[in-house]
């Protein structure tokens, strides 16, 4: 019998992974909250729209959890397990969840982890490329002894090639993501950027030449280690950067840093940043896009409209 696969949430990962697994041919429903503000946007996109969430749970034996982590135990609570039906295989794309226990999962369902390295707009770009991006890959629980199928069958569906699966536990996808967005790819490389930035522009440098010193190159350099590593990309660069590089950063991003980042680490691993994001409401949000408007540099955002790729590709 073909499995009905619903797509819960309709956001940046819910859309990819809903356009995606349609367009491989399998039976897609996507369930929003009867006022959800994704419903007009999968309405376009031809999807099959199921509201209220409930009634998705009720309909589909596959559930991917797309949308946020702090509303994760809410809504379970509320729409999901209540009308679970044994052997529903619950589909997460981060470990947060299962493994900081804001979700308890019944023992007749079975448990995946399916989390992709990379935001939603990369996995839609990389299926209709028929390329792939790395998925983190897992099994929480198989009572049923069907997840290894199920697992293959988002595999196929979502185009994802088996060199770019890395097995994993939902503690370690969990802590690793937290920490990696929180201290070097999202919050860290920022303020690194951010301090950069500043420092040129109070010497006199223009905002402009500031940003594309600081910040313009960064993809270059990123995908010079994705590819050859730390060292491979030393050995692919200019013989003065090469040398400034190796004198000079050390001493701004030294063993003090690393002794806060044991301390962040430690921080996540006791579950402080779980119960911080459980407990996030409206309220709270508003805060954080003001709070993030006070962190960011006006003229560092209109040098990098100014000079983003994307508009010259235009």
């Amino acid at each position: 019998m073909p499995h009905k696969i619903a797509v819960l949430g309709y956001g940046s990962q819910g859309r990819a992974w809903a356009l995606n697994l349609r367009d491989s041919g399998l039976d897609i429903i996507v369930g929003l909250p009867v006022r959800s503000k994704s419903r007009r946007t999968a309405s376009k996109d031809g999807l099959k729209i199921v509201v209220p969430v409930s009634e998705a749970v009720k309909q589909a034996d596959i559930l991917i959890f797309a949308f946020p982590d702090h509303l994760h135990g809410p809504v379970f609570a509320r729409d999901i397990e209540p009308h679970l039906k044994p052997g529903t295989t619950l589909v997460f794309l981060h470990g947060f969840s299962i493994h900081f226990k804001t979700i308890v999962p019944p023992k007749n369902c079975p448990v995946i982890l399916l989390a992709p390295l990379g935001p939603g707009a990369a996995v839609r770009e990389k299926y209709l490329a028929a390329e792939s991006i790395g998925y983190f890959y897992g099994i929480g629980q198989d009572c049923k002894k069907t997840a290894d199928t199920v697992l293959k069958l988002l595999f196929k569906g979502l185009h994802i090639d088996r060199q770019a699966l890395i097995k994993t536990t939902f503690a370690d996808e969990a802590i690793g993501d937290i920490f990696g967005e929180q201290a070097v790819l999202c919050g860290g490389l920022s303020q690194l950027i951010k301090n950069g930035y500043e420092t040129l522009v109070e010497d006199g440098l223009s905002p402009e030449k500031a940003y594309l010193e600081v910040a313009y190159q960064i993809d270059l350099i990123v995908d010079l280690i994705k590819k050859y590593g730390i060292e491979g990309m030393f050995k692919r660069i200019s013989v003065a950067a090469r040398v400034g590089s190796v004198q000079s950063g050390g001493t701004i991003i030294g063993r003090d840093v690393k002794i806060r980042m044991k301390k962040l680490l430690a921080e996540i691993k006791r579950g402080d940043f779980a119960r911080r994001l459980s407990a996030l409401d409206n309220a709270t949000l508003k805060k954080l896009d003001r709070d993030i408007k006070r962190m960011t540099v006006p003229s560092f955002e209109k040098a990098a409209r100014k000079c983003s790729p994307a508009k010259s590709k235009k």
